[in-house]
């Protein structure tokens, strides 16, 4: 019964933010609450609906994890380690996704089949679009 008291209050406090539209990826990005696709574990089939906007998901060659590390969902706002800010993870092929390109000092960064929009300055994620890859 305590847990879902937690969980209600988590919600009940998160919900205004959401429906304000505050973060700072919706305003950077000019994007809409809610756009996200709903399921859980990314898109599901070829094309799914981001933010507005229809995208194909891209088949890739499989993605190495540097050792110790492997597939963690980053969520807008979590800071992604220096190890992933080289060109090496950067993804230059956001258009063919229907993507806007990255603001100077940002860069659309691989991570497994994800894809992150990381400020390079401070690593921090500020757009995810999960399951792009597959």
């Amino acid at each position: 019964m305590l847990r879902l008291l937690g969980v209600v209050a988590v919600f009940a406090l998160a919900v205004p933010t959401l429906a304000a539209g505050q973060g700072m990826a919706e305003r950077r990005l000019g994007a809409r609450p809610g756009m996200e696709h709903p399921h859980p574990a990314g898109p599901v089939g070829r094309q799914f609906l981001y933010r507005g906007h229809m995208i194909n998901r891209a088949r890739v060659a499989p993605f190495a994890y540097p050792a110790g590390w492997g597939y963690r969902r980053w969520v807008i706002g979590a800071v992604l380690p220096t190890i992933f800010l080289v060109p090496a993870y950067f993804y230059a092929d956001w258009a063919t996704l229907g993507l806007d390109p990255p603001d100077p000092g940002y860069q659309w960064v691989r991570y497994g089949p994800d894809l992150l929009l990381v400020d390079l300055n401070s690593g921090q994620v500020v757009d995810a679009v999960y399951g792009a890859f597959y």
